[in-house]
């Protein structure tokens, strides 16, 4: 995997700033430690630093045309490239290296703009087409490689992989974004486009984005979008016997490297399919590997030593420090913004893990959204049935009620015995569900917030996120609208930003087929009720697999990468807490009601309540005002 970077000047012809373009790209070094290479000219210039997969001995960036005309930083894998090579021969073109990035530039002579249609893969990249005076950006569909760009006062245009490249840029304006910080304390993350600066933006999965010199407006565009509705309706048995055919196509096709290759094992349902479906496809034993905890409750290493033992993999775990929080200050400056995904930790240490062995892994991210996994979508599909009987007139008053009045409620049916269940059905689908998601809620924002940042949002709530994005899904179901909000929220706010900041650290290339896009639209049209059957998530996943995995994978209790926060805090972080939240940063920052964040250390402190997920939160934004 790769770092890109680039200036480009939208008016003018202005010589680039070689040494800065070139300490811009040496920030991003862990991305690309292999090589580096920068280009400029008159109003342009473009860096790469590589990290070597494919074709080690050439494919050097910025990659020239051969005519000169046209210049490329990339970052990412095309994993169909051998097909769009045969297809470019065919229409007459040469190639000089056997890589994937020469496939792009000359895909973008032979078909332009489109080409980006005919990429299979993950990826972010930059053309400049000097014929054409014509800079064009894009970012692969479900957002797995990240892309900044600003617009600076200069007259310059910016870009690069990750936001600390446009941080080493002098003008680049800091000015943070109030709307941002509400998302960030609302969702634990920034969602695309916004980042924490209001110039700043990331170009959203699935988007492109077309700049000519003396253009006075540019907006992105988007190529693709994932739709749901069921297409075609087989049997379960046919259903399931097609899943593992596209998923060991997706997988083989990932299996392409010039480098040692493995794969991370957590023992779950989608890690543990990826490494069956590698071990049918490869003639070596398959390098897993896997982090264990100290903790049984959050121990998952048993059941990654079972899939290890039954397909003979060459299986590495270590055990993680419980009190593994010497990486705070660590991380907020590898993800560059807030960001409050305490499984960053443990994704860090299995990163560094894994690059002891490899330098590509293939990872189980996405199943979840793709086949409604998380418990989550059961419990909107529950509370969302519940909408549909009540009249507004009714529920919304009733279950108000019962959430103001109701910390607890044993009486009660088991699926509403819950304060926040209540609260949930009060609100209408969309604000439920958010609900349901928010790191903090609605009442603790507003608590938690100073009247200057409640005047500069002007009303502004982080629920207007999934309203922009459910505009596109009007007609979908409930269970399928959730997933797809996921799919362009949480998927590449949190998840996969996570992967790439943790693994981009240690130089290490994630590949993730459940997130190939062909995969992706194909489990967008089954029908429901095969990916959330009962109680049942990933249902026809789980079927597929019967014959590979034994039923104390496939159907335990999902456990996920669990950090004992709540401990930390009334522990061995227990005065750092104090120090950072009560401390100058925070209180300087004008962002906070001061006297509410003392309320809630004190009440976690003494054990009144767990507020550990909202102390984390702005533990994480202390430490990025800080940094």
């Amino acid at each position: 995997m790769c770092g890109i970077v680039g200036i480009f000047d939208l008016k003018e012809k202005r010589e680039i700033d070689r040494e800065l373009l070139g300490r811009m790209n040496e920030v991003q070094f862990h991305r690309g430690p292999d090589e580096g290479g920068l280009h400029t000219e008159p109003g342009l210039g473009f860096g790469h630093r590589r990290l070597s997969i494919i074709d080690l001995s050439s494919g050097q960036q910025p990659m020239h045309s051969q005519d000169g005309n046209v210049v490329l930083t990339y970052n990412g894998e095309v994993y169909n490239f051998p097909e769009l090579r045969k297809e470019l021969e065919g229409l007459g073109y040469t190639f000089k290296t056997h890589c994937d990035t020469e496939v792009i530039l000359i895909g973008w002579q032979a078909w332009g703009e489109s080409c980006v249609d005919r990429l299979r893969g993950m990826f972010a990249f930059a053309i400049w087409d000097r014929a054409k005076e014509t800079l064009f950006l894009a970012r692969d569909r479900l957002g797995i490689k990240p892309l900044y760009y600003a617009e600076l006062p200069n007259g310059q245009f910016i870009f690069g992989s990750e936001l600390k490249a446009l941080k080493a840029h002098p003008q680049l304006p800091r000015e943070l974004d109030a709307t941002a910080i509400e998302d960030y304390f609302g969702f634990g993350y920034i969602p695309d486009p916004k980042t924490i600066y209001k110039n700043v933006h990331k170009l959203e999965p699935g988007f492109k984005l077309t700049i000519r010199r003396g253009q006075q407006e540019f907006h992105p565009v988007q190529y693709w979008n994932v739709e749901f509705g069921v297409r075609q309706v087989k049997s379960e048995q046919e259903t399931a016997e097609e899943l593992i055919e596209r998923f060991r196509e997706a997988v083989d096709i990932r299996m392409v490297a010039d480098v040692p290759l493995g794969a991370f094992l957590s023992g779950g349902v989608d890690s543990s399919g990826v490494v069956a479906m590698m071990a049918g496809l490869s003639d070596q034993p398959v390098n897993t590997c896997s982090i264990s905890f100290g903790d049984p409750a959050f121990n998952e290493s048993k059941y990654a030593q079972l899939v290890a033992e039954r397909y003979h993999t060459a299986h590495r775990v270590e055990q993680v420090d419980p009190d593994d929080f010497h990486l705070i200050d660590r991380l907020a400056g590898l993800y560059d913004e807030p960001y409050a995904d305490s499984s960053a930790l443990p994704t860090y240490r299995v990163c560094e893990l894994a690059k002891k062995q490899v330098t590509v892994v293939l990872s189980g991210d996405g199943g979840d959204e793709n086949l409604a996994g998380y418990r989550r979508y059961r419990w909107h599909s529950y509370e969302d049935r519940m909408r549909h009987i009540l009249p507004d007139g009714l529920r919304k008053p009733l279950f108000g009620i019962l959430g103001r009045t109701y910390p607890k409620a044993d009486w009660a049916p088991k699926i509403f015995r819950a304060k926040s269940t209540f609260e949930s059905i009060a609100r209408d689908s969309l604000e439920g569900y958010f609900h349901s998601v928010s790191v903090n809620s609605n009442e603790i924002r507003s608590a938690l917030f100073s009247q200057n940042l409640k005047q500069e949002l002007q009303g502004y709530q982080a629920v207007e996120v999934f309203r922009r994005h459910a505009k596109n899904a009007a007609s979908y179901d409930a269970q399928s609208l959730v997933q797809y909000l996921d799919i362009k929220t949480y998927l590449p706010g949190d998840i996969l930003t996570k992967v790439d900041r943790a693994s981009m650290a240690h130089a290490l290339e994630v590949r993730v087929p459940l997130l190939d896009h062909k995969l992706v639209e194909w489990f967008a049209g089954l029908q429901p009720d095969l990916k959330l059957k009962g109680r049942e998530g990933k249902y026809i996943f789980k079927k597929s697999l019967e014959n590979y995995l034994p039923d104390d994978i496939l159907y335990r209790s999902k456990m996920g990468f669990a950090v004992p926060l709540a401990s930390w805090f009334r522990g061995p972080l227990k005065d750092r807490v104090r120090e950072s939240l009560l401390g100058e940063t925070m209180s300087q920052s004008g962002y906070f009601d001061q006297a509410f964040v003392k309320k809630m250390v004190d009440q976690h402190q003494s054990g009144i309540r767990d507020n550990s997920t909202s102390i984390w939160s702005l533990l994480m934004f202390e430490a990025f005002l800080r940094n």
